[in-house]
C-alpha cells in the first residue's frame, strides 16, 4: 500500500470517527433537552436529567454544551425544538427484528429516513405492535471495568435495590431491573462507590437470532444507515453470534 492511499484510509476512518462523535453528541444533547423539558432542570430533581448529564459527561460532551441544553430544555434559554418520540418496528436481514426510536422535531423526514434505511438494506418496515412483543423495556446499568469491582461486589451492591441480573460482559458489567427500580439501583451503585457509564431504560429482547457472517455483516449496516440520521436515538436489535463469527466480524472491520 502506498504512502498516500494509506493516509486517504487514515484520514477516511478519521473522519468517520468524527462524524459518529457528532452524532453522539447530538442524541445527548437531545436527551438532556427532553429530560429537562419534562422535569425540570434541577439534576437533583429530576432522576432522569441526571442521568442524561452522567451519560454525556461519560462520552465527553463538553460542559458548555451540557449548560446550554439544560437552559433550552427547562426553558431558561430559548432555541429549544419540540422533540417527539417515535417508535418503529421493522425486519433487517434474515429476520433480525428491530426497534427504532426516534427523537425528532419532523415526523415525516424521520419516517421518510427509517423507511428508506430498511427499503435499501433488505429489510421492511412491520406493523405497530408486532415486533415490538419481542422486547422488554429494562433498567439498565452499565458498569466499566475496574480494580475491585467484579460481579459479586456488584450483585452485593444492587440486590436489595431491586437489580434482578448482573452479567459480565468482557469489558464491563451490565446490570438490568425492572425500569421502576432503575434510580434505586443506580443510587445504590453510587452508594457502594462504584462507578457507572450510564443508567437508562432499554428495549432488551427476549428472544435472539443467531447469524452467521454474512447476516451479521448486513445487519450491521442497516444499523449504521440508521444511525446515520438525525432523528434516529436509539436502535434495538435482536441479532446475535457465535464468538466464531464475533471474531471473524471484527477482524474484516
Amino acid at each position: 500500500m502506498s504512502g498516500h492511499s494509506k493516509w486517504a484510509t487514515t484520514k477516511h476512518k478519521k473522519a468517520a470517527i468524527d462524524a459518529k462523535r457528532g452524532k453522539l453528541f447530538a442524541r445527548l444533547t437531545k436527551n438532556i433537552e427532553v429530560a429537562a423539558r419534562t422535569g425540570g432542570g434541577d439534576p437533583a430533581g429530576n432522576p432522569t436529567l441526571y442521568d442524561a448529564i452522567q451519560k454525556a459527561k461519560k462520552n465527553s460532551l463538553p460542559a458548555d454544551n451540557i449548560d446550554r441544553a439544560v437552559k433550552r430544555g427547562s426553558g431558561a434559554e430559548g432555541g429549544a425544538a419540540n422533540y417527539e418520540t417515535i417508535l418503529y418496528e421493522g425486519y433487517g436481514p434474515q429476520g433480525v427484528a428491530f426497534l427504532v426510536e426516534c427523537l425528532t422535531d419532523n415526523r415525516n423526514r424521520a419516517a421518510s429516513d427509517v423507511r428508506l434505511a430498511f427499503t435499501r438494506s433488505g429489510g421492511s418496515l412491520a406493523d405497530p405492535g408486532s415486533v415490538a412483543y419481542l422486547f422488554a423495556r429494562r433498567g439498565i446499568v452499565e458498569v466499566p471495568t475496574a480494580d475491585g469491582v467484579n460481579e459479586d461486589a456488584i450483585m452485593e451492591a444492587v440486590l436489595d435495590a431491586g437489580a434482578e441480573d448482573v452479567e459480565d460482559t468482557g469489558d464491563g458489567f451490565v446490570v438490568s431491573s425492572d425500569p421502576a427500580d432503575l434510580v434505586q439501583v443506580r443510587t445504590a451503585l453510587q452508594g457502594a462507590g462504584i462507578d457507572y457509564d450510564s443508567a437508562e431504560i432499554q428495549f432488551v429482547p427476549s428472544t435472539e437470532v443467531e447469524l452467521d457472517l454474512e447476516g451479521v455483516t448486513k445487519v450491521s449496516r442497516l444499523i449504521d444507515v440508521l444511525e446515520d440520521s438525525d432523528d434516529v436515538q436509539n436502535v434495538y436489535q435482536n441479532m446475535t453470534m457465535s464468538d466464531e463469527v464475533r471474531a471473524q466480524f471484527e477482524e474484516e472491520e
